[in-house]
């Protein structure tokens, strides 16, 4: 290896020159420059005889052997620790991740967010069995709110069907009384007059259509309010549907509305009460004529078809649709986008597809049409859901 420049510090230096002659003396050496100090250290061999022996002092950075330079040298650990701080963040992220999931899940539940789940549960360490756990337990505390839910129904629909049963007893008794005082009345005391006499039989025969109007009100609230007595029986669905298309085939080919009936394949064999399900289909049925105005034309299809587990029945029309901000609220009681509705129609449809273990929906585009879709188990999904 060469020495650098050699520093003359008073030591005498004509023994060690003579066996290293390249290196020149310097008697000042300058700041940051490497430089080489020789100490003599005076040595007695075994012969008694006196030499003189150096120590050569290198300060300052020096070349390596092989005349690389020695921040080369340092790459190697620079990679390692590049390496291993890697590693360390992404332990420390797989360690933290899963922790943080769980801190937003609790945030979510404690809001009342009940579907949101943890996707650290397949992990197959301890915070994947922390995470399963959490899981288990908001799928438990959904199942309870469910349970809640449905008691808290049962228990309002219990105490209003019981009040309405009172109501509707007190009601039924003087409209009875009003329909046989008309009756009695068009019989006995009508006009001699023509002209009277006509106007007389037009007046009574308006009440009595009032009082029937009272009184089909009177049975929705009931039907309504009173839990569910079915006679469950296989039924031909598409005779149940075809039975409460013919009420209004008449008026609807008055009104220039056409009427079809489609099926897709085999359509299963269904458990349900053929008067319950006759009259869903009809209440339906009748919402879509009232949907397309009458004398414009239109179009009501519906479609029968067979899903996995359930028939399918779609019933749609091309009338006015549904505005985007009553769809939330067409089933609920009391609501009514009509003038003169009681809002208890699709809710009492609602209500009785539940009943039979099935489901409704509605999808609808303002001045396309609105299309109701009812699901209901089959034959076989019902006796083993029974």
């Amino acid at each position: 290896m060469p020495l650098p420049k050699l520093v003359n510090a008073g030591q005498p230096l004509g023994d060690i020159r003579q066996l290293l002659p390249a290196p020149p003396v310097s008697a000042r050496p300058r700041t940051g420059e490497p430089r080489a100090f020789l100490f003599p250290i005076n040595v007695v061999n075994e012969q008694n005889e006196k030499t003189i022996n150096y120590i050569i002092v290198v300060l300052g950075s020096a070349n390596p052997p092989n005349g690389e330079s020695p921040s080369r040298s340092l790459w190697p650990t620079l990679i390692v620790l590049l390496v291993a701080t890697l590693i360390a963040s992404m332990s420390l992220w797989q360690f933290t991740r899963p922790i943080k999931d769980l801190s937003e899940a609790a945030r979510r539940v404690a809001a009342g967010d009940f579907d949101f789940r943890v996707p650290a549960a397949a992990r197959r360490d301890e915070m994947g069995v922390l995470a399963a756990n959490f899981n288990e337990m908001t799928t438990r505390l959904t199942r309870t709110r469910e349970l809640e839910t449905r008691l808290n129904q049962a228990e309002r629909s219990a105490v209003v069907g019981r009040l309405a049963s009172a109501i509707a007893h007190e009601i039924r008794n003087p409209l009875n009384y009003i329909n046989l005082t008309l009756d009695h009345m068009r019989s006995t005391l009508a006009p001699e007059d023509d002209t009277k006499r006509q106007l007389f039989a037009r007046l009574t025969e308006q009440l009595k259509k009032e009082v029937a109007r009272i009184n089909t009100r009177i049975t929705e609230f009931l039907k309504y309010t009173r839990p569910a007595k079915l006679n469950l029986q296989p039924l031909d669905l598409r005779a149940t549907v075809t039975d409460a298309l013919s009420i209004i085939e008449v008026q609807a080919a008055e009104s220039g509305i056409e009427t079809r009936v489609e099926q897709s394949g085999t359509l299963p064999t269904v458990a349900g009460d053929a008067e319950s399900l006759r009259s869903v289909f009809t209440n339906l049925i009748i919402n879509g004529m009232q949907a397309m105005e009458s004398g414009t034309g239109g179009r009501l299809t519906i479609r029968l078809s067979n899903g996995q587990g359930h028939a399918r029945v779609e019933i749609a029309d091309t009338g006015r649709g549904i505005a985007p901000e009553n769809i939330s609220q067409i089933f609920e009681p009391y609501f009514s986008t009509k003038e003169t509705g009681t809002g208890l129609g699709l809710a009492i449809v609602k209500k009785a597809v539940e009943d039979h273990g099935g489901a409704i929906s509605v999808s609808s585009a303002p001045g396309e049409g609105t299309t109701f879709t009812v699901e209901l188990p089959t034959e076989e999904r019902s006796e083993v859901r029974g």
